[in-house]
């Protein structure tokens, strides 16, 4: 125990306390069993180092935050952790990178029972698990799923902007009032394309020069490890995958044509359409469909995006299309900010927000025709600073977390 308080030390010790996302907020911290979820590189970690710093005293051994991929578990199991921690009177365990240790949800379900006055905080992979057969969880567990950076965040951190998130309705209903605060404050469409090129990920804050090798990476250990582990995929196959991933950011996403999908990344049309849910479930990819409500497994989407712009500068192989860049960041930021986001169907518009919002996206020059008719609807348009009728700048909507 005293080996896993030391590193909780120095943890600790170095962890930045100048930018605590509000992420933090949304967290249900009383809740007895909570898991962080989200893709590697978005923050997890530090979110539950902050929260212990701002919330326990230094040295305070009611605490205790480890990750459950260092050596100490080569020879202990969690509930032998539990057990002693509890012992020397913990109340708060925060257990990183619980998906890398073996039948977790075994072992969590069984300290949670245990011991009824323990607080227990996880992290994981977006691919974990909380409902496995008979260490199912998911009465038990509070899951709340980590975005990256919305373009707020990024202008919090390259520039100091504080600006307050608004909803979409706020936005909708005064756009103007909106996009006059944000101008008095900076150029936004000075700083819109560099967020849209390595803004989402925080980690670019600490190696701005190895950004995209290290996205590359994070991209490479998905599919290698933990696609490979938490979905079985055949190791035999990630070369593929990888093809299918690169094959999705050279799309012009139009109506997704699976048989030619699946003819170039050299895939199964069924393992085609297996291998997408598995890549949306690691948010490396979007999937939309006109109606949710009525799609079945195995369904073809309508439309297929990466998951953010940052992944679709990583992996095009030549400059993306701008079109493209422009709904992803559109999808990215309404389906990260909770909003359900769906197809609106060919000649309708680009998307359906909610249900009964409907958003058509393009340049600075794109007309209302395309949703001439329709009630709620609105152009997000790229490369205007100001809203003009129904249309309102496409960095506008990234202000939403």
């Amino acid at each position: 125990m005293e080996s896993l308080f030391k590193r909780h030390d120095a943890y600790l010790s170095s962890v930045p306390m100048e930018y605590i996302r509000d992420f933090m907020h949304q967290v249900n911290w009383t809740s007895r069993l909570i898991v962080i979820r989200g893709p590697k590189g978005v923050g997890k970690s530090t979110l539950m180092q902050q929260y212990i710093k701002q919330n326990f005293a230094p040295g305070d051994r009611h605490v205790l935050y480890c990750s459950a991929d260092t050596n100490y578990f080569s020879a202990h199991t969690l509930l032998d952790l539990a057990e002693s921690f509890v012992k020397m009177g913990g109340q708060w365990l925060f257990i990183d990178e619980v998906h890398k240790y073996p039948g977790w949800s075994r072992e969590i379900k069984e300290i949670y029972d245990l011991y009824r006055e323990l607080h227990i905080v996880l992290s994981g992979s977006s691919l974990i698990q909380i409902n496995e057969g008979q260490a199912d969880l998911s009465r038990r567990l509070m899951p709340y799923d980590m975005p990256g950076l919305s373009l707020r965040e990024f202008l919090h951190l390259d520039l100091g902007l504080d600006i307050k998130p608004l909803s979409l309705k706020q936005l909708l209903d005064n756009p103007a009032a909106f996009c006059t605060q944000v101008i008095s404050l900076c150029h936004p469409l000075e700083h819109f394309g560099r967020y849209l090129q390595f803004g989402y990920y925080p980690f670019y804050f600490e190696q701005k020069q190895e950004y995209y090798d290290k996205l590359e990476n994070t991209i490479n250990y998905i599919i290698d490890v933990e696609l490979t582990k938490y979905r079985s995929l055949d190791v035999g196959y990630t070369r593929q995958v990888k093809a299918l991933l690169h094959i999705i950011s050279q799309m012009i996403p139009y109506e997704v044509d699976i048989a030619k999908l699946s003819k170039a990344s050299g895939i199964s049309r069924l393992s085609t359409l297996k291998y997408l849910t598995h890549l949306e479930e690691a948010r490396l990819i979007r999937r939309l469909y006109t109606d949710l409500k009525t799609v079945t497994d195995l369904q073809k989407p309508n439309k297929i995006y990466l998951d953010n712009t940052n992944l679709l500068y990583t992996l095009s192989q030549e400059k993306p299309e701008m079109g493209t860049v422009r709904e992803t960041f559109l999808a990215n930021q309404l389906a990260s900010a909770g909003h359900v986001v769906e197809y609106a169907g060919f000649k309708k518009g680009d998307f359906r927000i909610d249900g009964d919002i409907v958003i058509e996206v393009g340049g600075q020059d794109k007309g209302f025709s395309q949703i001439a008719g329709q009630e709620n609807s609105y152009v997000a348009a790229d490369g205007i600073e100001s809203t003009f009728m129904r249309k309102i700048p496409l960095w506008a909507f990234g202000f939403f977390y």
